[in-house]
Order: C-alpha cells, then structure tokens, then sequence
C-alpha cells in the first residue's frame, strides 16, 4: 500500500503542506496550513468507483488499466513546528 505523508512547513511567507516535492497553496497561518493538510490527507482515503484509465509513459507508450476504487492510499500529516 502507498503511504502519502503530508508535512507542515513554512512556505512563500506563510505556511503550507508539502507531500514529496509539492507544495499546496501558501496559507496564513499554521493551524489553517494544518487544517487543510488534515483535509486533503481524509480526502485521499475516500473510496471511489473502480474505472479504467488510460496514460502515456516517459518513452512515450500509452497504457490502460483498471483502477480500482478502493486501492487508496494510506495517508499521515506531519507537524513538527
């Protein structure tokens, strides 16, 4: 299972969640940049339907799988400020 951590950082001067390299929108305070992080990370442990996708590889090769909706990932948000 794929584990998505979302780290509390600050960001653009204000702060922001980060999961890897990306960071989400700049928001005032820490406890907005928490609550936000605590959303998005919720979000990605909602179920969805089970549909097929297509998309294109690095060299450039398309591919189709089935998705199954409730593969999701298992997700925490980290705060060490």
């Amino acid at each position: 299972m794929t584990k998505i951590t979302y780290q509390i950082v600050e960001h653009d001067g204000g702060w922001a969640y980060k999961a890897g390299d990306v960071f989400s929108e700049t928001f005032r305070s820490h406890e907005a940049a928490l609550a936000a992080a605590n959303a998005a990370a919720a979000e990605q442990r909602v179920a969805g339907k089970t549909d097929g996708i297509s998309y294109q590889d690095a060299a450039g090769v398309w591919h189709d799988e089935l998705s199954d909706g409730g593969d999701r990932p298992e997700t925490e948000v980290s705060d060490k400020a």
